[in-house]
């Protein structure tokens, strides 16, 4: 065992290093003057019409939204925007709480409370039993939806008709009959009443080409730099996120996939412990394992602590292209005592351990079942040695956890 002279030496090296992070997608020099402009003169007239209509009505749903942000209560469903006013769905008593934050949202704007069959906390269980089914019954659908009313759910499938006409013919008839065993089947499943509807499926992507649902282990990018996606994650409100390395960007950033899809911008940030939550759409709890450009990946099951003696795998971008994969056999060597709180680990067979382009990307270990647990986020690297922060830091710093 290494004395702690050589200890701090190791840790001293691996802070000098430069961070794994950032990959130049451009240049840093001073750009040409720039041009203010009012927005009316890049939006059309009748879509920025359509903004300023909604303008009170979405200042009056944040009203509302803070307020179940701040009390997480379990009777909301959903606030959407209508003609004119805005409808909160909600099962059950409302809190005084939100119904003081309503009185408020009316001085803005018309405000209707709608009683909801199920809550969205219900539904988001009842989704998540309907979506374990589709991965053993494939057939059955593709993609679990949640309205905002509380109805229930609704499953996109291939071509079953959706059962709502009676049709004429015995192909028509087939159809729908066929929809009605999946709406069964799928209500059954699910808890809830569940309908149909034909959509089709998304197209496979991979690391350098990813979309909605965010997978981790993925390029992603803001003007000037490149990073990796670590994790899909979620926290107590049920906003969706994906965490990175604080390095990779800053408040205001707008991120993108490596082909140039939007994704989102930072919501939280801790510069000291290097992580970073990109606020997205959706994400999902797989990771990329494969090449650059394959749709190779892996199930997250949860998240765990590190120990030192561990060995793990990351899953960075752009090692990716150089090895064609992972990168394994990475053993946990001791944690950084000192406001960074990062954890020092090392390539045991003298391979680099990350490169740049990698910083944020996923460190993880098998799972029981066969898939990963997520361990943290990579941040610096000196050759066969690797700094990164642990999911548990992510964890206490922003309540987030892995996402189903």
């Amino acid at each position: 065992m290494r004395n702690r002279t050589a200890l701090l030496a190791a840790a001293a090296t691996l802070s000098a290093t430069a961070l794994v992070g950032t990959t130049a997608t451009g240049a840093t020099a001073q750009g040409p003057e720039r041009n203010v402009v009012p927005i009316s003169d890049v939006v059309p007239a009748a879509d920025l019409a359509r903004m300023t209509e909604q303008r009170p009505l979405v200042e009056a749903a944040d009203t509302i939204r803070w307020a179940q942000e701040r009390g997480g209560y379990a009777g909301f469903t959903g606030i959407g925007l209508e003609a004119g006013r805005v409808a909160l769905w909600w099962k059950g008593e409302v809190p005084a709480k939100v119904r003081k934050a309503i009185q408020e949202a009316r001085e803005t704007a018309p405000v209707r409370i709608v009683e909801a069959k199920y809550s969205l906390r219900e539904l988001k269980a009842a989704s998540a039993r309907l979506q374990a089914e589709l991965a053993e019954n494939p057939s059955l659908g593709h993609t679990v939806n949640i309205p905002t009313d509380g109805a229930g759910l609704v499953l996109a499938t291939d071509g079953a008709d959706s059962g709502s006409g009676s049709g004429s013919g015995s192909a028509s008839g087939s159809a729908g009959k066929r929809a009605a065993a999946v709406r069964a089947t799928a209500s059954e499943v699910a808890g809830v009443p569940v309908r149909t509807v034909v959509e089709t499926r998304s197209e496979e992507v991979s690391r350098n080409n990813d979309w909605s649902p965010w997978w981790g282990g993925a390029r992603i990018q803001r003007p000037g730099a490149g990073c990796t996606s670590g994790f899909g994650v979620t926290d107590n409100t049920g906003a969706q996120y994906l965490l990175t390395a604080g390095h990779c960007g800053n408040f205001g950033d707008p991120f993108s996939s490596g082909a140039g899809t939007y994704i989102g911008t930072p919501s939280k940030i801790n510069k000291t412990h290097d992580i970073m939550l990109i606020q997205a759409n959706d994400v999902t709890n797989f990771i990329y394992t494969g090449t650059p450009d394959d749709n190779v990946g892996v199930r997250v099951d949860g998240w765990d602590w590190v120990y030192p003696g561990e060995f793990l795998c990351q899953s960075g971008s752009t090692s990716a292209g150089v090895v064609g994969g992972a990168i394994c056999n990475i053993k946990v060597l001791f944690f950084y005592n000192d406001s960074e709180d990062l954890v020092e680990a090392e390539q045991m067979n003298g391979q680099t351990a990350a490169r740049p382009g990698d910083s944020g990307g996923p460190i993880y270990s098998g799972s029981a079942s066969g898939g990963a647990i997520a361990k943290g986020t990579t941040t610096r690297v000196a050759g066969a040695r690797l700094g990164f922060q642990d999911f548990g830091t992510a964890w206490r710093d922003f309540g987030i956890w892995i996402a189903s």
